[in-house]
């Protein structure tokens, strides 16, 4: 098979180009994000209607919530993140078992609602099958379903905390320690069960967490810490990495493996998204050798630029997170790799967008790196609109 580096003329929205992905979107394209958080997770459920081929690599790192739980008692990666992302990209009509979408997407209840004994017991009823939740599933999920809670619940520790626990966290969990942990495993057999229209897996597959440096010099560790605006307070984060356990900031180097290699030299797009800059997109980019293969992808690489204030970010200009995404992916792909071999473009709204740092045009083209300004963030929030953010990353390809 040969391969050859074609360049166009891009209209953006191209409603033509869209069109096309509407009425073939199992042939859609495959789009790349290297992304964690919720930021995206409007614009992921908009994406199965132009395209199933997206590509979703997700940080592994939380360390607050249903995840936080499950990690202190299991050697386990954050799951809840993955699980998020898979719901989004899940058809949510009747041939994507919406009954095992509400499951999945269902948390037990609090102690303001509950005693913690009946959290237990609602979790049996679940695994025995007599819950109305799992007697709407049909027969051959259920009975999938039920065995992976089982394997959960036999190793769930006495006392362990379930106060608004996620039963797909759970389920995702008692796969994980009935596969020998192998997470693309689990991941492929709970997307059939939701008919998930894209690929989500985690940039690495590896128990780690994150640590990093704030602009007044302290080092923070975890994910739940690092993104809280409350703990940051005054201050915004400078540098991020990866570390081993939540007690020792020490850091650690991480390979990308294989899969994550094929699915960025496959990309048809490779996409920075909106979100927390550090603990999604940045820490998306820790692995060691990720900047090389990027590099050799000849696809366009866009970063968009957070429209509003995000706390990780700071007073942290545009142009100085596009230095941040270069400075990181030339760690391992080589100092004097071209800027567009890893940052081609950033997208940008400067009519509607904030941009508590800053925005200097000109000094991101000084980069290396060209601007597209385009209409995407809706006038009364500043805030990056779903759809319009969809139609511009689909253009491009």
């Amino acid at each position: 098979m040969s391969r050859v580096s074609i360049t166009r003329d891009a209209q953006v929205p191209d409603p033509i180009r869209l069109a096309r992905y509407a009425r073939a979107p199992e042939l859609g394209p495959r789009v790349l994000f290297f992304s964690g958080g919720t930021a995206l997770r409007a614009t992921s459920r908009l994406l199965p209607a132009h395209t199933h081929n997206s590509v979703h690599l997700i940080t592994p790192f939380d360390s607050g919530g249903s995840s936080a739980k499950i990690r202190e008692v299991f050697p386990v990666l954050a799951v809840g993140d993955l699980r998020n992302r898979m719901m989004a990209l899940a058809d949510h009509q009747l041939k994507g078992h919406p009954e095992v979408y509400r499951l999945f997407s269902t948390r037990l209840p609090t102690t303001a609602e509950v005693e913690p004994p009946a959290l237990r017991q609602i979790l049996d009823s679940i695994i025995d099958g007599v819950h109305p939740l799992i007697e709407e599933v049909p027969a051959p999920l259920r009975r999938l379903i039920r065995t992976q809670l089982e394997h959960f619940r036999r190793r769930m520790p006495r006392g362990f905390d379930l106060v608004g626990a996620s039963i797909g966290n759970l389920i995702i969990t008692g796969g994980l320690l009935a596969n020998d942990n192998d997470i693309d495993a689990v991941l492929f057999m709970f997307a059939k069960l939701v008919e998930v229209r894209g690929i989500v897996r985690p940039v690495v597959n590896a128990n780690l967490h994150l640590a990093g440096e704030t602009s007044g010099g302290r080092t923070v560790v975890g994910q739940h810490l690092l993104t809280s605006p409350d703990h940051l307070g005054d201050e915004h984060l400078e540098d991020i990495w990866v570390c081993e356990s939540l007690t020792d900031p020490t850091r650690v180097s991480v390979p990308v493996d294989l899969r994550t290699r094929k699915l960025i030299n496959k990309a048809e797009l490779i996409v920075y998204p909106i979100g927390s800059f550090f603990t999604s997109v940045m820490a998306c980019l820790q692995p060691e050798g990720i900047g090389a293969v990027i590099a050799e992808s000849a696809c366009p690489k866009v970063y968009v630029a957070n429209c509003g204030f995000d706390p990780e970010q700071g007073p942290t200009s545009v142009e100085r997170c596009v230095e941040r995404l270069l400075e990181t992916l030339r760690q391992d792909a080589g100092a004097e790799v071209p800027s567009r071999q890893l940052v081609s473009l950033v997208v940008i709204d400067s009519e509607n967008g904030s941009y508590p740092g800053g925005l200097d045009v000109e000094a991101v083209r000084a980069l290396g790196v060209e601007a597209l300004d385009v209409p995407m963030c809706a006038p009364d929030t500043s805030m990056v609109a779903p759809r319009q953010l969809r139609d511009v990353l689909l253009s491009i390809v």
